[in-house]
Formats: C-alpha cells, structure tokens, sequence
C-alpha cells in the first residue's frame, strides 16, 4: 500500500534530507484524526513545483503531527500533452464533480467560463469562496491520484472575454459540439489542440458558438450520443490520455 499523501504549500526545499517539517493543520489532523497515522508511519509530501518528498512521522498531538523528511523523487505523472479544460461553469455538484474528475485525468488548468446558459453563477464575497473551493478540490484530487503539480484554476470570465485572451485560437480549441463532422479523437490524431471547450446545460447559443467559431475553435464530437456537461468534459480528457497520455508513455 502507498504511504498516504498530503499537500504542502511550499516550497519545500529540495535538500532537506533529515529535517522535520510541520504538517499544515487540515493535512496533520487529516493524519492524525481521520487516517490515525502515528510516529513510525511514512507519508509523502508534494508541494506543487514538481516531485515528491519521501518522510516519516516523528511526532503527533492531537490536532498536529511533524515529519522527517527522508528524501526528495523528482517523478512526474503530468500528460505529455499540455491540455487546458475550459468549462463553462454549471450546478454546483456537476461542477465539482467535473474539477476533481479532470484533475484525476490529467486537465493542465481548468479554465472556468461564464455562458449564456450557466446555472448557479457566484458573485462578489461568493465567487472568491467558490473559486478556493474548487482550487481545493483540485488539491485533493492531486492528493489521491498522484500528481505533484496541481492544476491553475482561474475565476470564471464570460466566454466571449476567454476568447479575447488568447493570441490565436485557430486550431487551438476544440469545442466539443454534437453536430460536429470531425470526431475530437480524429482531431486530437491531427493536432491536439490546447483547449477543449465544454459548453454548460443546454450548450453554447448560436451566437456564442459563431463567437467561437470566428476565433478559430475547431467543433468536434465524442459520439452519437449527446453527453452531460460534466460527462463530455470528462470524456474529451480521457480521449487525450489514451491517445497523447498512457498511451505515449507506454510507446
């Protein structure tokens, strides 16, 4: 069984065989309370520059527990394929469920949109809990699955704002689409593409599709079926790991 992992903001220097490290206090009673870690148990650490820190728990209170750090594996589980999820945001547990879901495939950043048509759009005070809240997830998904680098996730801008940003979208963006000629496995197999765009219920509006389109986004379908928001998203990412991912890295 792996040693459990926990996240620590750093960085934690590289060199630092021997030293002790305090946890973080969610990570120590994490430990401590919920996985009833004690001294003796190892643990590893990652604080999102890359690699991880082999350590061992040396000391534990009730609410805090301080490691000794072994030492530091520079190993990487990140995509050859650097492709950001743009996700137009949608209901709240959709939401949630499509981070922590692409995150766990391998998203490079998740970048949230706001369309014509998306549910449950945070303002003011909110929108800055929501956003840590979902920047959270996507620590934890890190934690579980075993990525050392944890996803940027930005505050929602309108889509159209989105598409300003970019130097050049013209074959950079997939926008995933039913009615598309061109399947997004066909597409990825061409060029893939840095973006895949995931409209909210319902979809994108024409205009914000013609938007889409005068920018330079490619339309691409997973299918006959037509998919949920969060299960299309999920889908496009799992068709760049198996064809850009596991894949090559097997190759």
């Amino acid at each position: 069984m792996s040693a459990p992992r926990f996240f620590v903001p750093g960085p934690i220097p590289r060199d630092r065989a021997a030293g002790e490290l305090a946890l973080p206090d969610a990570a120590a009673v994490h430990a401590v309370r919920v996985l009833r870690l004690g001294a003796g148990d190892p643990v590893t650490l990652f604080d999102g520059f890359g690699g991880e820190h082999h350590a061992t728990i040396v000391a534990v209170g009730r609410r805090a527990a301080t490691v000794r750090i072994e030492r530091f594996d520079p190993v990487e589980r990140e995509l050859p394929a650097r492709v950001t999820l743009v996700m137009a945001v949608i209901a709240t547990d959709q939401m949630d469920f499509a981070v922590r879901k692409s995150v766990e495939l391998g998203a490079f950043a998740v970048r949230t949109v706001i369309a014509a048509r998306s549910q449950g759009i945070p303002a003011g005070e909110r929108a800055g809990r929501r956003v840590a809240h979902w920047r959270a997830i996507a620590t934890a998904a890190c934690e579980q699955c075993g990525r050392n680098r944890v996803p940027a996730i930005e505050p929602p801008v309108p889509v159209a704002e989105w598409l300003r940003e970019l130097d050049d979208a013209r074959g950079a963006v997939a926008l995933l689409a039913p009615d598309a000629q061109v399947s997004l496995a066909t597409l990825a197999a061409r060029a893939p593409p840095r973006y895949v765009l995931v409209g909210p219920e319902g979809g994108f509006t024409r205009d914000e599709i013609d938007g889409a389109l005068r920018a330079g986004a490619v339309p691409a379908h997973l299918g006959r079926r037509v998919l949920r928001a969060e299960t299309a998203a999920l889908a496009a990412l799992a068709t760049f790991n198996a064809m850009a991912g596991d894949a090559a890295q097997e190759a």
